[in-house]
């Protein structure tokens, strides 16, 4: 077997993953901090740093039981060095270093956002670049091209919050606790986005901005007062994710060809597009982009449980793609313990 040991602590899930040949999961085990941090109504970077750090050891027992493995069988580590919360990712990357320094294997550091791209193609394990994807979290609505393995270039983004910023701030306003954009997710489905409608975030080009979307929420909320009903709540809700995901898909829409063009923007023919991220588990954005890319390109979300922070993304990542022969992560160090710490890059972008 040749495997990848995945490791991913960048904010509230610790995560272990053992990939074979960086399309096929062996085992991807995930703990979400959620109640950890629930109190709190966020993260609190230090404890989730400490509870990274408990967890760890016993994840990584349990990732080698299910994919039935030992560290003989594994030839590479790969660990998320960015973006995410400082604390966090060292305590990731030193796990990592730690054992490739024991098991002499090589560590690779992985680009965590490339991790929610390579996501898609442990879905679908045929899938290459091109492609287009639309990436959005709790800290990044991003559309990016990727020509080939191991390149991105950003096309558009957003000027202010996330996607799912914003419905972690509006899924506040409403009162529905922490975590917000799946509590607001669940009470959408019965309310209707007709009776209380909310503005289209709208810019030039391929920019995204939900700052006066929120501001919108807010005024409405403060409108209805003490007279405001369950059933307010839940067609704001609605109305809020109706909002974004239209405004999501806005964009992807003119990245596009229609059938037989070329799309302009883009400057070459998509035919293959990736939807991933957190934020991409929303049940409203996956029925609406299914129906925005049909008869125009395939399109390719992963399962929730791949959208979210997991340590399989970031093996694949790391893999070295056949058709270029090289890893997709930044170069993996040698093992042993001889080599230059790997660079934790709290702010890292898509370079």
């Amino acid at each position: 077997m040749a495997l990848t040991l995945g490791i991913e602590t960048s904010c509230d899930e610790t995560s272990v993953a053992l990939v074979e040949n960086g399309r096929h999961v062996l085992a991807n085990v995930i703990h979400s901090q959620v109640d950890l941090h629930r109190e709190f109504g966020g993260v609190v970077p230090e404890l989730a740093a400490r509870d990274h750090l408990e967890r760890l050891p016993h994840l990584l027992d349990l990732a080698f039981e299910q994919a039935g493995a030992s560290p003989d069988d594994v030839g590479l580590i790969a660990v998320t060095r960015g973006p995410g919360l400082a604390g966090c990712l060292l305590v990731g990357v030193g796990v990592a270093e730690g054992l490739g320094a024991a098991w002499s294997r090589p560590v690779s550091g992985v680009n965590h956002l490339w991790g929610h791209i390579y996501a898609a193609m442990l879905t679908r394990p045929e899938l290459e670049p091109p492609l287009l994807g639309l990436v959005v979290s709790g800290a990044h609505s991003d559309l990016v091209r990727m020509p080939e393995h191991g390149r991105f270039e950003v096309i558009g983004r957003t000027r202010d919050d996330a996607a799912g910023e914003a419905f972690d701030k509006a899924a506040r306003m409403l009162g529905l606790g922490y975590p917000g954009g799946p509590a607001l997710d669940r009470l959408a489905r019965s309310g209707n986005p007709d009776r209380r409608r909310l503005p289209r975030p709208s810019l030039a080009g391929l920019e995204y901005s939900f700052s006066g979307l929120k501001t919108a929420l807010l005024y409405r909320l403060r409108d209805l007062g003490e007279d405001i009903t369950d059933q307010d709540r839940a067609d704001l809700a609605a109305a809020f994710e109706q909002s974004v995901v239209e405004s999501l898909l806005e964009k992807l829409d003119q990245c596009l060809p229609t059938r037989g063009e070329v799309a302009r923007r883009t400057g070459g023919r998509i035919q293959e597009v990736v939807i991933c991220g957190g934020v991409a588990a929303n049940t409203l954005l996956r029925r609406r982009a299914a129906e925005v890319v049909s008869g125009r390109a395939r399109l390719t979300m992963p399962p929730p449980e791949l959208c979210t922070d997991n340590a399989a993304m970031i093996a694949a990542a790391a893999w070295p793609p056949p058709s270029v022969g090289r890893s997709a992560a930044p170069e993996a160090q040698p093992g042993g313990g001889n080599h230059s710490p790997i660079h934790v890059d709290p702010s890292l972008g898509w370079s």
